[in-house]
């Protein structure tokens, strides 16, 4: 299934991007104020239709991301994407932690020229503040398809809380963002 940012209504937003594993960024996005919806899918890659199992292979050149729709009166994309940089290593080239592989790159999928801009200066600003140690590998590149992952992949945390990757990696992180960013 396809969907594109202008099937949404409203004042509502969209952002789209990668930080490996899409299981653990939607889990951190659906705690998010002013998030309306959260969803896990594949974008950038050149395969029509492509599925989990197509994506794991590196073979269709697609990343794992999610989609991202908002409020802007609430939260705005600069702070859409500051979180998302908190959400992942945003200096590893195809990696985060054991996953390992093109679909696991850092990537922002902008949806026009003023969250391009933003994108920009906000890595900017952070390598800037040299948090990170490492520079910054992050690809901007612009929204062409997200193809919605199957059915399974929504909401995985809240629906496999017990399941070991969710228990050893994005269980700790869920705590962290939640004690770091409670007012968010």
């Amino acid at each position: 299934m396809q969907a594109q940012a202008e099937n949404y209504k409203g004042n509502d937003e969209v952002a789209t991007f990668g930080g490996g594993c899409f299981w653990c960024v939607e889990a951190l996005f659906k705690m998010v104020k002013g998030v309306k919806q959260v969803e896990p899918g594949y974008a950038d890659g050149h395969t029509q239709n492509p599925t989990y199992k197509d994506v794991c292979t590196g073979l269709t050149g697609h990343a794992e991301v999610v989609q991202v729709h908002f409020d802007p009166l609430v939260i705005s994309y600069r702070e859409i994407i500051q979180l998302f940089f908190i959400t992942h290593d945003p200096t590893t080239v195809n990696r985060q932690g054991n996953d390992i592989g093109d679909q696991y790159r850092s990537v922002i999928l902008f949806h026009s020229p003023e969250q391009k801009q933003t994108a920009i200066e906000v890595i900017r600003q952070l390598e800037a503040e040299g948090d990170f140690g490492d520079p910054i590998v992050t690809q901007v590149k612009p929204f062409v398809k997200f193809f919605v992952a199957e059915n399974y992949h929504h909401d995985y945390f809240a629906n496999n809380p017990n399941q070991p990757y969710c228990q050893g990696v994005i269980s700790p992180k869920v705590a962290k963002f939640r004690q770091q960013y409670i007012k968010k």
